[in-house]
Order: C-alpha cells, then structure tokens, then sequence
C-alpha cells in the first residue's frame, strides 16, 4: 500500500488566512507607531519653540513681527520646523506639520492641538 504524506490544500490555506492575519495586524500597528512618532514630534518642536518665543517678547515687549528665521538667529537655531502663523502685540499662533498633520499652539497659555488658531 502506498502511503502520500504532505499538506491538504484545506491546512494550506488556514496556514496563509492565518499569516494574512498577523500581517494586517502588523500593518495596523505600524501605521499608528507612525502616526504617533510623527505626532509626539511635531508637539515637541511647538514645545521647544515656546523658551524662545517669550524671550522674543521680553525683549521686544510684544509678540509682533515675530518669525522662525529670527528667531532662530538670535534665540534658538535648534527650534525644529515650525510656522508662525500670525502674530500680534499680546497673542501668536505657531504651528508644526509632520506627515500631513498639523499641530497648533495659541498664544503663551495655550495648548497645543491639533485644532487650528
């Protein structure tokens, strides 16, 4: 009698939804890493940018006419990407974009969010 060893097409197939799986699980899981690396760095540049942006003020008296250029030059030049958005004597709204997410910061009392000035 002959005897046939090997794997029925059914076990193959648990084998590869089951690998098809994990791999979309895996997807999944990378995806919100990044997502979160991109997020935690984006509000760490408002959050480094924030020293030099008071200094700005208490040597300007306000916070008009602001920019990351100058700021940069004369108070920070390890401020990460940012943007001013606008600026006025009393208020500022800065912002950071990683990976098509913005994050904001108004002014000296705000939190930084993701809703926009």
């Amino acid at each position: 009698m002959r005897q046939e060893e090997g794997f029925t097409l059914v076990e193959l197939l648990v084998v590869m939804v089951i690998i098809a799986v994990l791999l979309s699980v895996a997807f999944v899981f990378h995806y919100g890493a990044r997502e979160r690396s991109s997020d935690a760095t984006a509000r760490s540049n408002l959050r480094s940018a924030v020293p030099a942006i008071e200094a700005y003020r208490s040597e300007t008296g306000g916070y008009a006419g602001m920019t990351v250029a100058g700021l940069r030059t004369t108070y920070n030049p390890g401020i990460g990407p940012i943007a001013v958005e606008w600026s006025t004597d009393d208020d500022y709204c800065v912002s950071s974009a990683l990976n098509g997410r913005v994050w904001w910061k108004q002014g000296p009392a705000g939190q930084i969010t993701q809703t926009a000035c």
